[in-house]
């Protein structure tokens, strides 16, 4: 239960005490209105392959409680 607590808390922490980055929502915007169609799409493609690994981690996440609270209720 202490584990679970402490990674409650690191978990917290971490969302919290993260510094906020707008600077690279500029930096794409300009990238992409001074270049062709093939880098705006380089570049979407880029994003969506950033965008995957954070969903895949959370869902990892829920079904590693999930699988934990379904043995700990046998």
């Amino acid at each position: 239960m202490y584990k679970t607590k402490q990674f409650f808390f690191f978990f917290v922490m971490m969302i919290f005490l993260t510094k906020s980055s707008y600077s690279q929502c500029a930096m794409c915007k300009a990238v992409v209105e001074n270049g062709d169609i093939s880098m705006a799409e380089g570049v979407n493609n880029g994003i969506t392959y950033l965008m995957v690994f954070p969903y895949l981690l959370i869902g990892f996440l829920f079904y590693a409680i999930y699988s934990y609270k379904k043995k700990s209720k046998n």
